[in-house]
């Protein structure tokens, strides 16, 4: 797959702001890598800037294994270290200065995190990635997702979560892949990625299924880095379907290439990210 050009060629007078400002809302006290993972992976598929939003008692941590440059927004939290619903404004605010928001990477099940989500995403008017525990919250109100203010929504649900959001089991999410993320996303007017062995890109008309990627890769903080990478490229303004379409495959090469050094049974997220830009390079 050849990637486009607005992905491989940047004009002499660019600057980090024509590439995006990616705000993650993500971690939790049991869950710090995941918003690492996430953002790391969105710094190496090319956007300008991103700002990690993470609960106020692990900014310390999380600032001594995070990349350099990568910014961080402390937010009001849970006693059980998980954001709080008292955060909604202070990232309300923040984000109207990015260009795109990630909501929920390791983000923990705290029913104030789940309606800090709910509360969110009827608000922010910027493209949004929402995954993991982010879908969660919106199990018992998809209908938020189609009133959401943001014109592009992309959701990124492996079987599991899929399921859940369905009120079916596994079972029947794998039997209809394409089937089913394609009315989910006619339904609720967004984007779906559903993750797994040949992923399904659907946005209700067009359908790309993916063809990189290996059993390795079914590995803890794996979909993290894939939602880094897909808002790294909204960031750097192309359309759901092409970001969507572009971060999956290279994720999944980026995966294989790391099989191929590591094995499969020793791959793990953070070995995805490193193979990043070779698998960028072969896009060429």
């Amino acid at each position: 797959m050849r990637l486009p050009t607005r992905l491989l060629q940047r004009r002499l007078k660019a600057h980090k702001g024509d590439f995006g400002h990616i705000l993650i809302i993500a971690g939790s006290r049991r869950f710090s890598g995941a918003a690492v993972l996430c953002a790391e992976a969105a710094m190496r598929s090319g956007a300008g800037l991103v700002t990690l939003g993470i609960p106020e008692s692990i900014n310390s941590a999380v600032i001594k294994i995070k990349p350099k440059e990568v910014m961080t927004l402390p937010l009001s939290e849970n006693k059980d270290g998980t954001l709080s619903l008292v955060a909604g404004k202070k990232i309300k605010e923040f984000s109207k200065a990015t260009d795109v928001v990630v909501i929920g990477p390791g983000i923990g099940s705290n029913e104030s995190t789940r309606k800090l989500v709910r509360r969110l995403i009827p608000v922010i008017d910027k493209p949004l990635v929402i995954d993991a525990d982010g879908l969660n919250a919106l199990v018992v109100n998809l209908k938020l997702l189609g009133s959401a203010k943001s014109d592009t929504k992309v959701i990124t649900p492996h079987p599991g979560e899929m399921a859940r959001l369905l009120k079916i089991n596994i079972k029947q999410v794998q039997a209809k892949r394409k089937e089913l993320a394609s009315s989910f996303a006619r339904a609720y007017n967004c984007l779906v990625v559903l993750k797994g062995h040949q992923t399904v890109v659907a946005d209700g008309k067009k359908v790309y299924l993916n063809n990189s990627g290996n059993p390795g890769m079914s590995t803890a903080g794996s979909g993290d880095v894939l939602s880094g990478m897909l808002a790294a490229f909204l960031g750097q303004k192309l359309d759901s379907f092409s970001a969507a379409k572009y971060a999956v495959y290279l994720h999944g090469l980026a995966g294989d290439l790391a099989a191929k050094e590591k094995t499969q049974i020793s791959l793990i997220a953070s070995d995805i990210i490193a193979k990043i830009p070779e698998a960028i390079k072969r896009c060429r």
